[in-house]
């Protein structure tokens, strides 16, 4: 879906900070930024979890047959 429209360029990415900074204005930039950071790092310690589960239950597979 990306190649659709090419490779994303410094004009691209400055229309979209500003169209960031009109909707939701500047105070609100570093609430976004935290909110987002904390989801990605929540995203993936459930990923470690999940794979971290998944080895156990194949390594007690493994031991028991």
């Amino acid at each position: 879906m990306l190649a659709l429209f090419g490779p994303v360029g410094t004009t691209e990415l400055i229309i979209i900070l500003v169209i960031v900074v009109l909707i939701f204005g500047v105070n609100k930039i570093p609430q976004l930024g935290k909110g987002l950071g904390e989801g990605i790092r929540n995203f993936k310690s459930s990923i470690k979890e999940v794979t971290a589960d998944s080895d156990k239950k194949q390594s007690e597979e493994e031991k028991k047959g």
